[in-house]
């Protein structure tokens, strides 16, 4: 099938496009990779009046470090680069983890950071490591900026705090403490397929090797990507220890979230999947934050 007609803009800086923003409304949909959008479009499943194609805004497109030790990355930058890119690699190896399980490379070379965040896919890998990292977005309008945590970014499924006439231009990532470690789970059907279960784990050590924080994001089990607050909570403070570690998962897969069953998947199999894949991913941060 092909898309129902519509009106295309093509804006060459943000001001530009927050303008054009301002004017249509709800009547434009955001152009930025396209890998979600114009196979919706081509099914009719989406008919936006509108498209607002981002692909000439060359100031969207960066990886930079920031004064404390973080980095930003600008909405328009493609998978494929932040994938490869040697500062993500060295600050936050997670990501590229994470994106070796995003479909399939020529996805990726053309598919954006920001915009698989904007699109909030409850399946999607990225929304999930975000929170895992404690990202915040950069929010821009007419009216000024916003920041906005990762935590209250995603509100439902494809669904996040973005108003008609705001534009999602930057995700900011803070600087890892010092013994810190990282790990990303999955199970998926086959290979690029989505998720039946993610997890993303987050984790730091103090000088007594006590558990100083933890952060364990969940994709595909519930409407938005979830944090597993009191799994995490559990480890706060105490030893890692592989019973307390076998303890936490399963709080987390039974209390935290709230998955839902489809034909592909049970609820008590994603449950198990949850259960399995955390316990992983605690184990193997746990051991990278020690070393």
């Amino acid at each position: 099938m092909k898309p129902a007609s519509f009106e295309y803009y093509a804006p060459t800086n943000v001001d530009e496009a927050l303008a054009r923003l301002a004017e249509l409304g709800y009547g434009v949909k955001v152009l930025a990779g396209g890998q979600s959008l114009v196979p919706s479009m081509n099914f009719r499943l989406a008919q936006p009046p509108a498209l607002l194609d981002l692909n000439n805004v060359q100031e969207l497109f960066y990886i930079r470090p920031t004064s404390d030790g973080g980095v930003a990355i600008g909405t328009m930058t493609r998978d494929s680069q932040v994938e490869h890119d040697a500062l993500i690699k060295e600050k936050f190896p997670i990501i590229a983890a994470a994106m070796h399980f995003m479909a399939h490379p020529q996805i990726r070379n053309r598919g954006t950071f920001g915009g698989a965040i904007a699109h909030a896919d409850p399946t999607a890998q990225l929304p999930a490591v975000v929170l895992a990292l404690n990202g915040r977005m950069r929010i821009r309008s007419q009216q000024g900026e916003r920041w906005v945590a990762a935590e209250e970014f995603f509100v439902g499924p494809f669904t996040s705090v973005l108003e008609p006439e705001e534009l999602l231009v930057e995700v900011e990532l803070p600087p890892t403490p010092a013994h810190s470690g990282w790990s990303y789970r999955q199970m998926e059907r086959q290979a690029g397929a989505q998720a039946l279960v993610g997890v993303a784990v987050m984790v730091s050590l103090d000088e007594a090797g006590k558990c100083r924080s933890a952060r364990i994001a969940f994709l595909s089990v519930g409407e938005t990507a979830v944090l597993a607050r009191q799994a995490a909570q559990m480890l706060t403070g105490q030893k890692p220890t592989a019973e307390l570690i076998h303890a936490a998962a399963e709080t987390a897969a039974n209390v935290d979230i709230e998955p839902g069953g489809d034909i592909h998947c049970s609820v008590e199999y994603r449950r198990h999947l949850a259960e399995v894949l955390a316990r992983q991913a605690l184990t193997e941060a746990f051991e990278r934050a020690g070393r």
